[in-house]
């Protein structure tokens, strides 16, 4: 599963059963994660169970939807404009051609499941977890907001930093038809096409473990994919400026948490590193209001409530595992502009490198994006 990833709509009833193969999966599925976990996990394990099966419950084909006068015309018009984006990412992208994100689930909550993060007071490595189909990540999530919340308390109690997240949307890998979901619904058009073109790019590939290499690679895809699909009904490209202002956002965090690794390098005793931590964190939201001064960032509040809350080590292990290795995977696509299969084909090359060697292969892409073309 991704944190912050896409069909044939015959596989789901609007009844909700399972086909045959897909009930021997999800049978095959619990098994796997119950005989795996140990008692103090059953419960967790369970909550994403029973989770997964309501949206397999609930799914219906977005072509229904579409197709019912009953049903509200913006939703029907939204719902259309994903199924353009869905059938050009299998048909010009080379992304799966199955029956993800050709159903839709209603939900009744805002997100589909929380994220809760969490590292050491001292700390910016993120605690991780295991699991055994999406490997080991930095994150637990669950469908329930209390849950997450009390999971959240849990770990304070300990002495940690905690963060829950709200997510969107998520991706199996392949294992369901993962749908589209009402809490995709909240962003415009082409965010909602990117985001299916990320997590059809999880269902195309996935390397157990790495994160940075699998939300790097999927970011890639979603961009180059939306930048594909506008130039394709002859709009232009995605708003510039909106990604530089996020790039700025994302420097201003990722230079904090690496001052704090810093900070927390150093031999302090535990009153004195915490005042340190901080001024640090005070620090980030001067430097937030700086930037939210100038010209350019006039309009711009999409950050302004995720300052507003209290800053902890937890809240930043999101950013930089997005976006480290992108101008890796662009380099690695340019060697094949237009050539979809050969750009996935080489990403599987690269991920079965031992991990060493593939940290250096994609610095050596990072130098070729680095180095300006003739």
């Amino acid at each position: 599963m991704t944190a912050t990833t896409p069909g044939r709509e015959g596989c789901a009833t609007q009844s909700g059963t399972l086909p045959a193969q897909r009930a021997s999966r999800w049978l095959a599925l619990l098994s796997l994660l119950i005989g795996l976990s140990g008692c103090t996990s059953v419960g967790y394990y369970a909550q994403m169970v029973q989770g997964q099966w309501a949206l397999i419950r609930d799914r219906e084909p977005i072509a229904t939807v579409v197709a019912d006068p009953a049903r509200p015309v913006a939703l029907r018009e939204r719902l259309a404009a994903a199924a353009g984006a869905r059938r050009f990412a299998s048909a010009e992208l080379a992304l799966p051609d199955n029956a993800s994100y050709r159903g839709f689930v209603e939900l009744k909550r805002p997100f589909v499941l929380w994220n809760v993060f969490a590292t050491a007071e001292f700390s910016t490595r993120p605690t991780t977890h295991c699991f055994p189909i999406a490997g080991c990540v930095a994150y637990r999530g669950y469908y329930r907001e209390a849950k997450a919340r009390a999971e959240a308390q849990r770990l304070q109690a300990q002495g940690q930093d905690t963060y829950v997240g709200g997510v969107p949307a998520y991706s199996t890998l392949g294992w369901f038809s993962d749908p589209l979901l009402s809490s995709m619904l909240r962003w415009d058009d082409d965010q909602v096409a990117a985001t299916i073109f990320h997590e059809l790019a999880h269902q195309r590939f996935y390397l157990p473990g790495d994160t940075a290499f699998n939300e790097s690679y999927a970011t890639f895809v979603e961009g180059e994919g939306l930048r594909q699909w506008r130039a394709s009904r002859g709009l232009p490209p995605p708003d510039a400026g909106r990604e530089a202002r996020y790039q700025q956002f994302r420097a201003l965090l990722l230079t904090t948490r690496d001052d704090l690794a810093r900070l927390y390098a150093q031999p302090l005793v535990s009153v004195a590193m915490r005042a340190a931590k901080a001024r640090r964190f005070a620090q980030l939201r001067a430097d937030y209001q700086r930037l939210r001064a100038t010209p350019a960032w006039r309009d711009e509040r999409r950050f302004d409530g995720w300052m507003s809350q209290p800053l902890n080590n937890a809240r930043l292990v999101p950013y930089g595992l997005y976006e480290q290795w992108v101008p890796a995977f662009a380099a690695l696509y340019a060697q094949h502009p237009g050539n979809w299969p050969a750009f996935f084909h080489r990403v599987r090359l690269l991920s079965e490198r031992p991990a060493a060697e593939r940290e250096q292969a994609l610095k050596a892409l990072l130098g070729q994006a680095a180095t300006p073309q003739s």
